[in-house]
């Protein structure tokens, strides 16, 4: 898997998101210093974060829910 670059984001529970297209791979680092790996995870849905009323609600719903695999980066 390729070094996904991070995106900082405005958001109370969210310091910032990253993509890699070709694996459809997204992480989110949070705020509390974790950052998890989610994998399969459409394009449509990572841009959805940018354009959400809040970021962190969108996560919780869309992505953290058991919706994606993820994987807590050590």
């Amino acid at each position: 898997m390729a070094v996904i670059k991070m995106h900082p984001i405005v958001s109370s529970n969210i310091a910032a998101v990253g993509y890699d297209k070709d694996s459809q791979t997204m992480q989110i680092t949070f705020k509390n210093g974790s950052t998890y790996t989610y994998t399969d995870v459409p394009l449509a849905m990572y841009e959805g974060i940018f354009t959400a009323d809040s970021a962190g609600r969108y996560v919780q719903q869309f992505i953290v829910k058991g919706k994606y695999k993820s994987s807590k980066k050590k």
